[in-house]
């Protein structure tokens, strides 16, 4: 029996989630900011990035990620359209003067580094990678000016504190993908910390969101007067002054704005960062506590400092974790699985704070029912 013709097991309705969607990103959008949008479409959607009620909008969404993060005087919102695969050539273009430093640890964040070694304007950079399942470490080199960390390795379940390396000079850079607004951090730490709004932010892909340190500014505009040329769609300088103004410098999406800033009231309305990551590493404490418990299961990062609050690795024993996923598809509970280029036989479970804890407890419950009768 193959994971596209699953075996026919029904889960009792009283053991499901009252919310199936575990995916990592897209992930979960919660059905009210999905009613909110329908309500506002008629004079939201279809209507000009460049009137006021989207450049009111663009403007809370830069206030509430000040706030959310308590970000220091000085530190900017940039907001641009692609999202954080394209912030990665954006900053060969914007951030890196001439030398980047990567830590390597799974697919998104060796793409970073292969993006620097491609530019032509740029030297090689240093790549300081660690076998999947943990993260390395960076390392002050006077020849870099911009050092390239990941917050969370969406592919993998890793997280890795952030820490700016002793000694070190250059810009610390993160890409907070599937972090922000589910791990903590620390602004002194870090000059730019830039995500997407598909993960912990519940809303849509097609944006970037970068948060920079007056350094970081600095960077930006001295790079822009240097006379590299930079395509407009990738210039930081334009972003960045565009965002001042509250719009983006071509057209978003609107609906993934709206989504947004739904979700950063409700973030902000819980308590703020803290609150958030308390939630996540709720659901975290049920998923893994329940993997270390049951026979079939094992967490997959096996370093519990590095094992991620907001991606869940579950790697399976004696089942087939296809057939798993497969079968929980069929019953309304979707998007458990592991990361396609890894390669392992593992579940993946978001555990974003728009997750409920308690939804995370009940997708525990039904995995046993289904390895129960598959077994």
């Amino acid at each position: 029996m193959s994971a596209s013709d699953p075996p026919r097991i029904t889960i009792p309705a009283d053991l499901l989630p009252a919310d199936g969607r575990f995916g990592c990103g897209p992930s979960k959008v919660p059905p009210s900011a999905v009613q909110a949008l329908a309500e506002a479409g008629p004079s939201w959607l279809g209507t000009s990035h460049r009137q006021a009620p989207v450049k009111d909008r663009v403007g809370r969404i830069r206030a509430g990620l000040h706030e959310l993060f308590e970000l220091p005087p000085g530190w900017e919102v940039v907001v641009g359209n692609g999202g954080s695969t394209t912030f990665w050539d954006v900053a060969t273009f914007g951030l890196i003067e001439w030398k980047s430093q990567h830590c390597s640890f799974g697919e998104f964040s060796s793409k970073f580094a292969a993006a620097a070694d491609a530019a032509p304007h740029l030297a090689p950079p240093d790549v300081i990678s660690a076998p999947v399942g943990t993260h390395p470490l960076p390392a002050a080199d006077p020849a870099v000016d911009l050092y390239a960390l990941t917050h969370n390795e969406t592919s993998t379940g890793v997280m890795m504190p952030l820490v700016r390396p002793i000694g070190a000079d250059g810009l610390i850079a993160v890409d907070a993908t599937s972090g922000a607004g589910g791990l903590p951090w620390s602004p002194s730490e870090v000059d730019v910390y830039y995500f997407a709004p598909q993960k912990c932010f519940a809303s849509d892909g097609g944006l970037w969101l970068a948060l920079c340190s007056p350094a970081a500014v600095e960077r930006i505009e001295r790079i822009n007067s240097s006379g590299r040329w930079i395509p407009a769609s990738l210039d930081l300088k334009i972003a960045l002054e565009n965002s001042r103004q509250d719009q983006t410098y071509n057209t978003p999406a609107l609906a993934t704005l709206f989504l947004l800033e739904q979700q950063l009231q409700w973030m902000n309305g819980l308590g703020g960062l803290d609150a958030c990551v308390a939630r996540s590493q709720r659901s975290a404490e049920i998923l893994y506590g329940w993997a270390e418990k049951a026979p079939f299961a094992t967490p997959f990062v096996t370093d519990e400092a590095m094992r991620s609050t907001v991606v869940g690795c579950i790697d399976l024993d004696g089942v087939e974790a296809k057939t798993v996923s497969a079968v929980l598809r069929d019953n309304g509970i979707v998007d458990t699985d592991s990361y396609r280029r890894l390669g392992r036989n593992q579940i993946r479970v978001a555990l974003f704070p728009a997750i409920d804890p308690d939804d995370v407890d009940a997708l525990t419950g039904c995995i046993d029912h289904v390895v129960e009768r598959l077994a």
